[in-house]
């Protein structure tokens, strides 16, 4: 499951004062007095402006989104759609990698200007904080079966067949509203060897981990058997503090040319066999 389901409320980090190099020691001052959320709004800003750096959290080990290769280079959907933003924008990034429980904390703190970490801001408490650029993936609920088996067209199909679902999670929970027989797992991974041994029927998951799992198993013998619709689909984007609309601004018209001239559609059949950047 992607950690933007499971993601809880983050504690709040002691506010540290961060200026720009070079700044007189009465604007020190002023933002030395300015909560951290407004201080780093007008330096984003410049910083784009002036073709600048920023500096971006992300975890670099959660693979396929932020992760290392085996040259030890940073790369990933997410990394990768930094650096086309990056470069859209004409700016400098700077990857700081972050835990993941942190990562938001961090942001509040000013230790980076920006987060790109498959976040959704899906609770009132991380509205109230953040604002989410233009999306550039989007998930959902995915049925994955048998490619011998063509029983799963729609979710209706899947009640009396036996579902392979961890039984805390909110897919094992759909699968049991919808009718389906669960056989216990303890994740994702013994979930699909089930299927393909035919010790289970089918398996609920989050789209880009079941896609990022196929395409890096082509003969596993598994398929798409159903996806959510456009509507049941969360969106991810960069995650910057409140107080930066027109920064904000200029980082989601570079996600939406990347979105017109067909980057992002590259980087998702890349990281995943398919686009991703759209519902």
């Amino acid at each position: 499951m992607l950690k933007k389901i499971v993601l809880g409320s983050v504690a709040a980090f002691v506010l540290t004062a961060c200026g720009n190099e070079g700044a007189s020691s009465s604007a020190s001052a002023s933002a030395a007095s300015t909560p951290q959320t407004q201080a780093a709004a007008g330096s984003l800003l410049e910083r784009i402006n002036n073709k600048g750096t920023v500096t971006v959290g992300t975890e670099g080990t959660y693979a396929p989104f932020t992760y290392h290769d085996e040259g030890g280079k940073l790369t990933g959907y997410d990394v990768e759609v930094t650096r086309a933003v990056a470069e859209k924008l004409g700016i400098r990034i700077e990857f700081k990698e972050t835990q993941w429980d942190a990562m938001l904390a961090g942001l509040k703190a000013g230790r980076f200007d920006m987060v790109a970490n498959q976040v959704s801001l899906t609770t009132p408490e991380r509205r109230a904080t953040f604002d989410k650029s233009a999306d550039y993936s989007y998930s959902g609920p995915m049925a994955v079966d048998r490619k011998d088996d063509n029983r799963i067209k729609t979710l209706a199909d899947v009640k009396g067949l036996s579902a392979a679902q961890t039984l805390s999670s909110n897919y094992g929970e759909m699968a049991q509203k919808a009718g389906a027989k669960i056989v216990p797992v303890d994740g994702m991974a013994q979930a699909l060897t089930l299927v393909r041994q035919k010790r289970a029927d089918f398996t609920f998951n989050d789209s880009l981990a079941l896609l990022d799992y196929m395409k890096k198993n082509p003969n596993s013998g598994l398929k798409t058997a159903w996806t959510a619709s456009a509507e049941e689909k969360l969106g991810s984007g960069f995650i910057v503090n409140k107080n930066n609309d027109e920064a904000l601004a200029k980082i989601s018209g570079a996600v939406e040319e990347l979105r017109q001239d067909g980057t992002l559609k590259k980087l998702g059949e890349q990281f995943f066999g398919e686009d991703v950047s759209v519902k």
